[in-house]
């Protein structure tokens, strides 16, 4: 695949970073299968924090020119359910131009709102053996920025069209309600289970705090996951177009009516 000439341009799966060994490892397998499903793709790595490389540093490393050759073109693909703070500043920063010589950059939306992570939280639910009278808290980071809250609202609604028990919404931290505060009044309303759907990509310091949260069950994060693998890969067939000009791929945009927040 070449885009007017060029190679395709490098996938940079972009994540925040743990601590976890799990959650790296989550991450990785991830990424693992974004190469296993497109081998032709230069497939990288890169963090927002905690972790290394930094995402500026590999993106550069992809773009600026070389004394034996031009520099890539490349797609920064957050891995992160919602468009907040790292999206809009550090990834955005990340892909800011370089000058003439070097190859051209682009960021994608994050990989939530879509109704494919629905699919899984819905299947996430039904491991966790989600029965009448239980009570679902929809568990997500949480962030200032309101753009990320409408996703994850988004996110809610897709869940409560499929789940057949009330559906609320908390926060780790930044929003409000948190997530211990949504699991004492679901529990306070009377449920006979309080569920916490993990809105969360791997595990880590927020999956931690679920556990701690009063619920009675608290379901695995959603990667990896085969769909997780095609939303990245739709995120970056829209990066690559944009890139090259053109339209994205037409698959997603049809199939999948949930927009990437921007």
């Amino acid at each position: 695949m070449t885009l007017q000439g060029r190679p395709a341009p490098v996938l940079v799966g972009c994540s925040h970073g743990t601590d976890s060994p799990a959650g790296r490892a989550a991450i990785r397998a991830l990424l693992d299968d974004v190469r296993a499903a497109r081998p032709d793709l230069d497939v990288r790595e890169a963090f927002v924090d905690v972790q290394e490389p930094a995402v500026g540093d590999v993106v550069d490393a992809a773009v600026l020119p070389r004394p034996r050759g031009e520099g890539r073109d490349a797609v920064v693909v957050p891995l992160l359910l919602s468009a907040g703070f790292h999206v809009h500043v550090d990834v955005t920063e990340a892909v800011a131009g370089r000058g003439p010589d070097a190859g051209r950059a682009a960021r994608t939306g994050a990989l939530g709102p879509d109704p494919r992570l629905v699919d899984v939280l819905v299947d996430r639910l039904a491991d966790a053996a989600l029965a009448g009278g239980d009570a679902v808290v929809l568990a997500a980071a949480g962030s200032s920025d309101a753009r990320s809250a409408q996703a994850v609202e988004e996110v809610l609604a897709g869940l409560r069209a499929r789940v057949p028990a009330p559906v609320t919404v908390g926060y780790g931290s930044m929003a409000r309600p948190s997530v211990g505060e949504a699991v004492a009044a679901a529990r306070a309303s009377g449920a006979a289970r309080v569920v916490v759907a993990a809105y969360l990509l791997a595990p880590g310091f927020f999956l931690d705090r679920l556990r701690e949260a009063g619920a009675d069950v608290v379901t695995a994060p959603l990667a990896p996951d085969p769909r997780l693998t095609a939303v990245v890969l739709d995120r970056y067939a829209a990066g690559a177009a944009e890139i090259a000009g053109t339209s994205p791929a037409p698959a997603s945009a049809a199939q999948h009516p949930l927009r990437p927040a921007e």
